[in-house]
């Protein structure tokens, strides 16, 4: 059984995530370039380490948790990185959503000194990473996801901890999942922002279409907090959603499948990036057609979920 880990990316869901393995009994040790993040980790009973390699040295395993491919790539592969730092027979998890291509290079890599892999990209808000209730998709051996499935427990809900293929299929889901929760983004924000110019309340138009045929979880709650509080939900940035939908682009364009709805739903989502910034929340493509439409859309303050 697991019980040494490594953690490395300490920031809004690997922060928590690191807390809930050392909260569960595993004995932690992490790592992060910011400082503060560090110290947070050391505050949650985590042990600090030097760097990435540190980190790895004495572990059983190494879970990352990154922005992006070429920080999983830099410290999976990199001079002192995890591969060369981990002793043979242990696992590299990467929980990052990042692209097939890298995982590929880490793969072959750590085949060559005798470390499994997993990639293992998880789904949920800092909330729900601060709760332990992530959704967890797995690529990789089977044997491997069973070794690794106590410390998934520890940070995701049981029953939403998948294992969905052999290596790069936990990348694959992952992006897929994104791709829809955006188009459905896009989708909304278009059909309410029409209906109520239409004359339509939004109030009534809302109520509606959850009682449709068309419903979805994304109407239903994840775009709550845009019509009662105005919230965009920063913690996921653009700049975070403009990199997976390239991801999920260039996914497309390697399975050769040609994605018309998904190259307007990038173009969508980098126009809200260049109108409200790097930092501008998930649900901005939403505010953007507000802006177009010249119409903010929220329900009346006595309105109850």
């Amino acid at each position: 059984m697991i019980r040494r880990l490594g953690f490395i990316g300490l920031g809004n869901m690997g922060g928590p995530m690191c807390a809930n393995l050392v909260r569960a009994g595993f004995d932690v040790r992490a790592y992060d370039r910011d400082a503060a993040a560090l110290a947070r980790a050391r505050d949650s009973g985590a042990r600090a380490a030097a760097s990435a390699g540190d980190c790895a040295r004495e572990a059983e395993a190494v879970i990352t948790m990154l922005p992006a491919p070429p920080q999983v790539e830099q410290v999976m592969l990199g001079e002192g990185g995890v591969i060369a730092a981990l002793p043979p027979g242990g696992l590299a998890i990467d929980m990052s959503t990042s692209s097939t291509a890298v995982g590929r290079r880490i793969v072959q890599a750590a085949g060559e000194r005798g470390v499994e892999v997993l990639d293992a990209p998880v789904a949920g808000h800092p909330r729900r990473a601060a709760a332990g209730a992530l959704w967890i998709y797995a690529g990789g051996p089977a044997e491997a996801f069973a070794s690794a499935r106590p410390l998934f427990e520890a940070i995701g809900d049981p029953e939403r901890i998948l294992h969905v293929g052999g290596h790069g299929a936990g990348y694959t889901v992952k992006l897929l999942l994104n791709l829809l929760w955006f188009i459905q983004s896009v989708a909304t924000g278009e059909v309410l922002a029409v209906g109520v110019r239409a004359g339509v309340a939004l109030e009534q138009l809302h109520a509606a279409l959850i009682a449709s045929p068309a419903n979805t979880h994304f109407l239903e709650h994840d775009l709550w907090p845009v019509i009662a509080d105005g919230d965009y939900d920063r913690a996921f940035p653009l700049r975070l959603v403009t990199k997976d939908l390239g991801l999920a682009v260039d996914l497309a364009g390697g399975a050769g499948v040609p994605v018309e709805l998904t190259a307007l739903v990038e173009q969508v989502h980098r126009r809200a990036r260049s109108a409200y910034g790097d930092d501008g929340g998930q649900l901005s493509a939403i505010r953007l057609y507000e802006d177009l439409a010249g119409l903010e859309l929220r329900l009346p303050r006595s309105s109850e979920r």
